[in-house]
């Protein structure tokens, strides 16, 4: 495709080259005046048309892929549950609060390679897009690869920190033994489904996590209940279904959009400064969430493994329940990082207007859902007493403070898309520790496991609210001062904190 300047070049030299056919040159001006426009658009599809359909189709879209998984991963503690042992489902509690901070390290990388990635689409540069998206596949599994040799010697002592003991604990730390290897698996796929969305392509990056979703539901009971391999069996389900999120994520990259291009050692050399500066901001903010959740877990450990199984039935029902609200937090890093690189900052605001209505409307009809049907579903898990006491209570009245937390998360995606990634970090770890630690502190000591329900909720309404307020507030400033064209090192212009009315907020993902 030609740039529109080699275009009308092209038109000046069919004109001074004797070229007089009137009609012929009218033909050709309204060829290019119609073909350059949609030929634009397929190099950056979000730069033109509704940023409300854009949002809602894009996050749709990722939410069918998300939510399948963690149907299924909901599904998975469903069938532990039915061996009818409560310390397995406190033990995949245990395993799936440690698990979260790896994902939360691969989401934070995923975060950089989509926003390198998705500028260079929307500035036209398609073949340095190629590159640095096979570039940042190479980092994320390298550094995935080291955390997994750094922290797999210790994994007995993080379930032990976590409060876990005797039988529980040792089921914990079998099940992260056959697990945690894939951590590298988990890291690609996750960004191979960003790659998907920086280059418009939705329904690809959906299938990535729905075939892994789906490879889940076909092997999950095979391996637990036909082959009785138990706890282990739906360990091991968890490492195939991360080599189909690669295998899918692989496919769409390279054999359908051709995507990805061996990096020449200058891009690669070149890509670590931008990459790593988004990455690491955009990891401390991602396990802000890890270490929250790691704090709540601690404090219902000491209620026992009941509490505890109930803490982990809430830990699969809020992504199946809000996974529209995580998958919009991903869908509109590509469309922000598209128009930011085609300096379209009215669309920016736009996009974040249309993200906060979808958000509200979405939680208060799930909040309602969760509301009426609090006593089937804590039914559907089989727990009792204190466990059943949780998700009741969590179903009825904390679900709604996803409603602030989705506000946390769209506003942490926009920063850093923008350039703005110490914000988005600064915000996220007030949530987590502010917005935590002594709410849930005060709760557990005067109400008990409810109270620290009670206390979890509370602290995302503050800090929600912040970060809207914030975000808002930084792209009308951008809006108004905009730079002649998009910075070449996304995320280096970070304002310094204290001219910044951020310094006290937070954000959440």
């Amino acid at each position: 495709m030609l740039p529109e300047r080699h275009c009308f070049a092209l038109l000046t030299f069919i004109n001074r080259r004797g070229l007089h056919n009137p009609f012929a040159n009218i033909l050709f001006k309204i060829q290019l005046a119609r073909d350059l426009p949609r030929r634009m658009s397929d190099q950056a599809k979000f730069v033109t048309g509704s940023t409300m359909r854009h949002v809602i189709v894009m996050a749709s879209t990722g939410s069918v892929g998300l939510v399948a998984v963690f149907l299924v991963d909901a599904l998975n503690l469903f069938y532990i549950s039915l061996l009818g042992q409560q310390e397995l489902a406190a033990a995949i509690g245990y395993a799936g609060t440690l698990m979260f901070f790896s994902v939360s390290v691969s989401i934070g990388l995923s975060i950089a390679a989509t926003a390198i990635t998705s500028r260079a689409i929307g500035a036209g540069e398609r073949q340095r897009a190629r590159q640095l998206a096979a570039a940042s596949l190479i980092y994320t599994t390298l550094i995935m690869a080291f955390l997994t040799a750094v922290c797999f010697p210790y994994l007995d002592v993080l379930v032990a920190f976590m409060g876990a003991r005797g039988t529980t604990a040792q089921l914990a730390v079998e099940f992260m033994q056959i697990v945690f290897p894939s951590i590298p698996l988990i890291g690609a796929g996750m960004s191979m489904a960003g790659l998907l969305r920086a280059v418009g392509d939705a329904k690809r990056a959906m299938y990535v996590t729905l075939a892994a979703g789906a490879a889940t539901a076909v092997v999950d009971p095979i391996l637990i209940f036909g082959l009785d391999l138990g706890i282990h069996g739906a360990a091991i389900s968890t490492v195939i279904a991360r080599f189909v999120l690669v295998g899918v994520g692989l496919h769409g990259l390279y054999r359908v959009h051709n995507m990805l291009a061996l990096p020449a050692m200058p891009v690669l050399a070149s890509t670590i400064r931008p990459y790593l500066y988004i990455g690491l901001p955009a990891i401390m903010t991602q396990l802000a969430t890890p270490v929250g959740n790691a704090y709540v877990t601690i404090e219902i450990a000491t209620y026992g493994d009941s509490a505890v199984a109930g803490w982990a039935v809430i830990g699969r029902l809020i992504p199946v329940a809000f996974g529209a609200l995580f998958a919009l937090s991903g869908a509109v890093g590509p469309i922000l990082g598209q128009n930011y690189g085609a300096l379209r900052f009215d669309r920016i605001y736009m996009t974040m207007r249309d993200s906060f209505i979808v958000i509200i409307v979405y939680s208060l009809v799930v909040w309602a859902i969760l509301a009426l049907g609090s006593d089937t579903i804590a039914h559907i898990f089989g727990v009792e007493g204190e466990a059943e006491a949780l998700v009741v209570f969590f179903c009825q009245f904390v679900s709604i403070s996803f409603l602030f937390n989705g506000m946390l998360f769209v506003a942490n995606a926009a920063f850093n898309n923008l350039g703005y990634p110490i914000i988005s970090t600064v915000f996220n770890w007030g949530r987590s520790t502010l917005g935590v630690i002594p709410f849930v502190w005060i709760g557990s000591r005067y109400y008990g496991e409810i109270g620290v329900l009670a206390g979890y909720g509370l602290g995302a309404v503050f800090f929600g609210i912040a970060a809207a307020v914030a975000c808002l507030r930084i792209i009308r400033r951008i809006a108004e001062s905009p730079p002649s064209q998009p910075p070449d090192e996304p995320g280096i212009q970070v304002p310094p904190a204290a001219n910044s009315p951020f310094t006290t907020g937070k954000g959440a993902t």
